[in-house]
């Protein structure tokens, strides 16, 4: 019984619900791109992709249909508009997305892969060898219940601090969903995956740009501090450049799922179902990106946070790094 009522709530409450997949199918792309983000042939493939995880059972043998699951997530995740029937079906429908994550969001360790990304990047601004641009943002959420004051961050409200890394053309590269806001962007890229390979060497020739809240490192370079001659003041200009990318991607993402900005209000979770929500919409996010989808809302990229904590010095290797780049100029 209760099973029927969701369903029967789902289709009453929702922006749209079909009724069939079929019907997708008389809808026009701007109506769908401006409820679901998606236009149709693309909503017909996911479901089609995440029918097998999302086809179960209920208890009594009446399925909630995947296509019912999935826009019910999607204009969740597009609106910020909260809804507890959608809160019962939303975890699968997360979980499914988000194991597309490894197909979808790669950082360029190899070659191969960085060749493009470097390619792409100098034609912005003539600032070699980057392979991403690198940057933090804050994800409103309501006071956990547990461990309250780590999340609390430089502003003043409970957050998520996640880490973005981006290519030229504003494809997540990297995203980490799982410090709370109260956690120093240097803290949690030093305790990433992408973060301990490069310091281990794993890319030889190649740097992330980020600001000045990250150290200066032999593959993380970062703006100068006191610009003095032409050749520097150069570099910063191509480096704020280049680096402007990640906002962008940040903006980009936010405005297309408003669950993640405040236009779309707090997300009113624990930071655990938070963390998934910021991950399925990283991977939608891609995916929108690969299709070539538009955005039709403006984006709302982040004010900017207060200073950041002091940083240690920057090391002799990274300062002969962005040396040597600062000579190019």
């Amino acid at each position: 019984m209760a099973d029927l009522a969701l369903l029967e709530d789902l289709a009453n409450n929702a922006l749209r619900i079909f009724q069939d997949r079929a019907d997708l199918l008389g809808e026009s792309t701007e109506w769908l791109l401006s409820r679901y983000r998606f236009p149709k042939n693309v909503l017909l493939d996911m479901c089609r992709d995440l029918g097998p995880v999302l086809e179960r059972e209920t208890n009594r043998t009446k399925a909630i249909p995947v296509h019912i699951q999935l826009l019910s997530t999607l204009g969740f995740l597009a609106t910020g508009t909260f809804r507890p029937s959608v809160s019962r079906i939303m975890p699968a429908v997360l979980d499914a997305i988000i194991s597309l994550a490894p197909t979808y969001i790669q950082f360029p360790y190899r070659n191969p892969q960085q060749a493009a990304i470097k390619r792409d990047f100098h034609a912005i601004a003539r600032f070699p060898n980057i392979i991403g641009a690198i940057d933090c943002t804050h994800i409103a959420i309501k006071a956990p219940s547990t461990n309250e004051f780590n999340y609390v961050n430089r502003k003043g409200f409970h957050s998520v601090n996640v880490q973005i890394i981006c290519d030229a053309n504003l494809l997540l590269l990297n995203v980490v969903a799982r410090w709370p806001g109260g956690t120093h962007d240097s803290f949690v890229l030093q305790n990433s995956s992408v973060g301990v390979r490069l310091q281990e060497g794993a890319v030889e020739d190649g740097w992330l740009i980020g600001d000045q809240g990250y150290p200066l490192k032999p593959w993380l370079m970062t703006p100068l501090t006191n610009p003095r001659t032409e050749q520097e003041q150069a570099y910063n200009r191509a480096h704020a450049r280049s680096r402007s990318t990640v906002e962008r991607a940040i903006g980009l993402l936010k405005g297309r799922w408003l669950c993640l900005s405040s236009t779309g209000g707090t997300l009113q979770y624990q930071p655990e179902k938070a963390c998934k929500i910021i991950m399925a919409c990283s991977v939608l996010h891609n995916l929108a990106i690969r299709q070539g989808i538009p955005l039709q809302e403006p984006l709302r990229p982040d004010g900017p946070m207060p200073d950041a904590v002091p940083l240690p010095p920057p090391n002799a290797a990274g300062i002969q790094t962005r040396q040597r780049i600062i000579q190019t100029f």
